[in-house]
């Protein structure tokens, strides 16, 4: 029993070695391009703060008073703004698990190297999870300069908890959409971001899923997305307790746990399948 002890803690103190050496490699990865990041900070800034700017125009878009309340919309957009900036800085990050390894000419290495796949992808997914908050606050901070938010009655733990259970499911999904680089060597990562771009159309980010064609608005019922963001919505713009918010919590965490197990096994046959047909390294 101590000898099995004893391997146990050997194996998992390996395995949190090599996690932590794959989110060190990827936060040296981001240093080295930091001019890109300072570039896709910018455009996600001056992106985020051009659709909010809609709401404060309404007025002078239309030539009379408007209708309707131009603080709640504005939070609304904000909201919706600042919660796709993360989920999909998760998304992205977590499906281009194998592009980076392309790009940077690493891929027969790492995935020849004696690592339990499973731990490669929990260190991709943390360093995901952490560049999305840290990012996505900085540009949540830097609007609140341009706009006066009110949050005195906004349910902030209850929102919190709601895009902790999201976060779950968009990593789940990212690993699956992980397999199309893999085995679509030549054009996988357009096929992820033809993903992404469909959950920005039918997740009702900048606006309600009920305006959506039918057919649009039964696949948004079904996005991660959108449950994300009617329940950051309802605990931020309603002020709903945290109680409430378990209509959206519940589905995304149900989401989550089934997407992770099938994305981790998923993942590992399409790798074994890449390496039986040669295409670690295939390019193009």
């Amino acid at each position: 029993m101590p000898n099995r002890m004893t391997r146990g803690m050997s194996a998992l103190r390996l395995n949190s070695l090599q996690v932590h050496a794959f989110l060190a490699r990827n936060w040296h990865l981001t240093r080295r391009y930091w001019g890109w990041e300072v570039v896709w900070f910018f455009y996600s800034l001056t992106s985020g703060l051009s659709v909010v700017f809609i709401a404060q125009g309404a007025e002078a878009l239309t030539g009379e008073a408007v209708g309707f309340d131009v603080q709640y919309l504005t939070m609304y957009l904000i909201i919706g703004t600042l919660v796709w900036r993360y989920l999909s800085a998760i998304f992205i990050l977590t499906s281009e698990v194998i592009a980076w390894e392309r790009w940077e000419g690493t891929i027969e290495y790492t995935l020849m190297a004696p690592v339990r796949r499973w731990v490669h992808l929990v260190g991709q997914t943390l360093y995901s999870l952490t560049y999305g908050l840290i990012t996505t606050l900085i540009i949540g901070i830097a609007m609140a300069l341009f706009f006066e938010l009110d949050l005195s009655n906004a349910n902030l733990i209850g929102a919190g908890a709601v895009i902790l259970a999201g976060s779950l499911s968009l990593v789940g999904i990212g690993i699956l959409a992980s397999i199309l680089p893999l085995l679509y060597p030549e054009r996988g990562a357009q096929m992820t971001n033809v993903v992404e771009a469909s959950f920005l159309l039918i997740s009702g980010v900048y606006y309600p899923i009920s305006v959506l064609p039918d057919w649009m608005e039964a696949l948004a019922r079904i996005s991660p997305v959108t449950y994300v963001l009617d329940g950051t919505r309802a605990a931020i713009l309603e002020g709903a307790p945290t109680s409430e918010t378990s209509q959206f919590i519940v589905p995304l965490l149900l989401l989550g746990f089934v997407t992770l197990p099938l994305g981790l096994r998923a993942f590992k046959a399409a790798e074994n399948y890449a390496k039986r047909t040669g295409r670690l390294k295939r390019v193009g």
